[in-house]
């Protein structure tokens, strides 16, 4: 029988005196109340109560065991109760988990505006360029840029799509010329990602259909910020999220290359491990992103990304970045002549 059950009806006859009463107060019968402080006795080896026809008392063990099942239940009690009030206000340590220099650029704003809605739920937040396990690594929320999880049960929620631009310095183009086509870009170093999260072909579409271009001459970086200080200081053609130099276009540091061609958009999402009983603190801060992204656009983000990167933590985040080891040789940059294609993972927008 159930261990706790018969605890319970073991606690209510001592209470109230009789099996006829705990049974009628706990709406079982009598014969069930009776099996039920019998387990128990079986159980433990020993007799909790002695029966009468007309009373019943405690033994010297039953006492004994009344006194610590009261403890037992009342903890049990007060222990399911702040479950279930966790679980309807938002409360405690919520671990997210994004990209670096998405969350650098856009995460701090929505931060902000949710501890201050929700001022008991303290943001861990974690930002890593790489694959993640939100079940495995305990995370309670990521956002990905892809719906490639590792796992068949994550669930996930657009955000928001992002938008990518071809672009390059004023200096550089006054050098080396207007590409007006895809086909031109195989002209000039291309700033880019690795192959695993491009592939070794871009691919556009434009007036007369789909252009694939592969570049020859790649410049690489496994970080979007590191792509965007090369196309600063007049590198090459680079291809970068649009909130991550919108403000760059708008004051003419860069300039917008190939208006009439269009990249596939990055489809950018919320993932979960369930749908099923989630937490008040993550149902509130989906619910918050998503709301939040509805309003915000890649221009918007763009023009802001400077403040928001200079910005501190709101008071009560924390914020951490995993940095890759000294030795991996995607911290430099290297030129490529040739690369070999590669199955897609998640990119470090």
């Amino acid at each position: 029988m159930d261990h706790l059950q018969s605890m319970r009806v073991f606690v209510k006859v001592a209470d109230l005196g009789s099996f006829a009463r705990a049974a009628s107060a706990m709406d079982i019968s009598n014969a069930v109340a009776t099996r039920h402080v019998a387990d128990l006795e079986g159980r433990l080896g020993t007799r909790l109560l002695n029966r009468t026809t007309r009373s019943l008392s405690l033994t010297e063990s039953g006492q004994v065991y009344l006194e610590r099942a009261r403890q037992i239940l009342d903890e049990l009690e007060d222990v399911e109760q702040m479950v279930v009030a966790r679980n309807h206000e938002p409360v405690g340590t919520l671990r997210i988990v994004a990209p670096v220099v998405f969350g650098l650029h856009n995460l701090a704003p929505v931060l902000q505006s949710y501890t201050e809605n929700f001022p008991k739920v303290v943001p861990d937040l974690t930002l890593v360029d790489r694959q993640v396990d939100l079940v495995e690594e305990g995370f309670d929320v990521g956002i990905v840029v892809t719906r490639q999880m590792r796992s068949a049960s994550i669930v996930t929620r657009r955000l928001t799509t992002g938008c990518m631009t071809v672009c390059a310095t004023p200096s550089y183009l006054e050098k080396h010329g207007v590409p007006t086509h895809p086909e031109q870009l195989a002209e000039h170093p291309a700033l880019s990602l690795p192959t695993e999260y491009w592939g070794d072909e871009r691919v556009f579409t434009g007036p007369d259909g789909e252009v694939r271009v592969r570049p020859t001459n790649v410049i690489v970086a496994n970080n979007t910020a590191m792509l965007r200080q090369f196309a600063l200081l007049g590198m090459g053609v680079a291809i970068l999220p649009s909130y991550l130099i919108g403000g760059d276009i708008a004051r003419g540091a860069l300039v917008r290359l190939l208006p009439d061609f269009r990249l596939p958009q990055v489809e950018i999402n919320i993932a979960y491990p369930s749908r099923r009983h989630l937490p008040a603190k993550v149902r509130t801060f989906i619910d918050h992103l998503v709301e939040y992204f509805s309003h915000a656009t890649d221009a918007v983000i763009g023009e802001q990304w400077a403040a928001q990167s200079a910005m501190p933590a709101p008071i009560g985040v924390e914020m951490r970045a995993e940095q890759p080891e000294s030795t991996d040789p995607n911290l430099q940059p290297r030129v490529a002549r040739s690369a070999r294609p590669r199955v897609a993972v998640p990119s470090p927008l």
